[in-house]
């Protein structure tokens, strides 16, 4: 009986220990779809962080910060009208040398005039023109105007800060003078511009300028969509440009707030297009 009783006991174990591993076979399935599920929820984490990881890349650039250059316009006032062709504009620049080349341009590996540092003039946020001299003549056909001056690094990289600008508001001929409200937020394209020379592993520098605007990581940013990919902004400085490949190139820029609209203005949303070709090609 004894015997009898123990081999009941053993089969009972055998069948006991049979069960939990089927049972145990069941639970790894059920892992496996949990794991599954969290693997597809880490999937839209990861399709998010693979979103993040972009092709190309936006890399800060730092650069001689020049806090006490400045510039001024001696010849328009707000809201000043001209006539139509040559107008002549005469600005003061101090503590900044046009036409020498900014110290670090060398080490940069971006697009360099080798006429030096200069004065951006940007005319209804439409491309801007460099200038050498502080005093330059531009031909004018009628119409309302708001022109945004910074100086620039060799560069072409804008100053930031709060005397390094001249914006103004005037008219041309008969037409009325633009109603642009200059305590408003205010967002102008500068770079990049036109066609470069490029070879493989190149920089393109991004650089914009701000009135009345602060980027955050939780306010408002600048959302630049390079070749259709998005990058959000939350700091005012130069980006170069990483893993471009020559053939043309798409930049639009928006300001945008914490929600991701778009803050309303006249120049806050601007699109261009630039050209790289092939290093054999000369660079404007």
């Amino acid at each position: 009986m004894k015997k009898i009783f123990i081999n009941l006991m053993l089969i009972a174990s055998v069948f006991a220990l049979t069960y939990c591993g089927g049972k145990g076979g069941n639970n790894e399935g059920t892992d496996t779809t949990q794991a599954t599920d969290t693997t597809a929820t880490n999937s839209d984490t990861t399709s998010t962080t693979t979103t993040t990881t972009k092709k190309y890349k936006l890399v800060p650039v730092e650069s001689p910060a020049f806090a006490d250059a400045e510039l001024s316009i001696k010849n328009l006032e707000n809201d000043a009208k001209l006539k139509e062709g040559e107008n002549t504009f005469e600005f003061d620049v101090k503590n900044y040398k046009l036409g020498e080349q900014t110290p670090d341009a060398k080490d940069k590996g971006l697009a360099n005039s080798g006429k030096g540092q200069h004065i951006h003039w940007i005319l209804n946020n439409d491309p801007y023109s460099a200038h050498y001299e502080p005093t330059f003549k531009k031909d004018l056909k009628a119409g309302s105007y708001v022109v945004l001056a910074f100086l620039s690094r060799s560069y072409h990289e804008s100053v930031k800060n709060g005397k390094s600008y001249v914006i103004r508001k005037f008219s041309v001929g008969d037409a009325e003078p633009s109603k642009a409200d200059f305590k408003a937020p205010h967002m102008f394209y500068s770079r990049p511009k036109g066609t470069y020379k490029w070879n493989a592993g190149d920089k393109l520098l991004l650089d914009f300028f701000l009135l009345n605007v602060e980027l955050r990581a939780e306010g408002n940013k600048v959302k630049a969509t390079i070749n259709g990919e998005e990058h959000m902004i939350d700091k005012w400085q130069p980006y170069a440009i990483e893993g471009l490949e020559a053939g043309k190139v798409t930049v639009k820029l928006e300001l945008i707030d914490k929600d991701g609209n778009a803050i309303e203005g006249p120049f806050n949303t601007v699109e261009r297009e630039v050209t790289l070709e092939a290093a054999t090609a000369e660079a404007k």
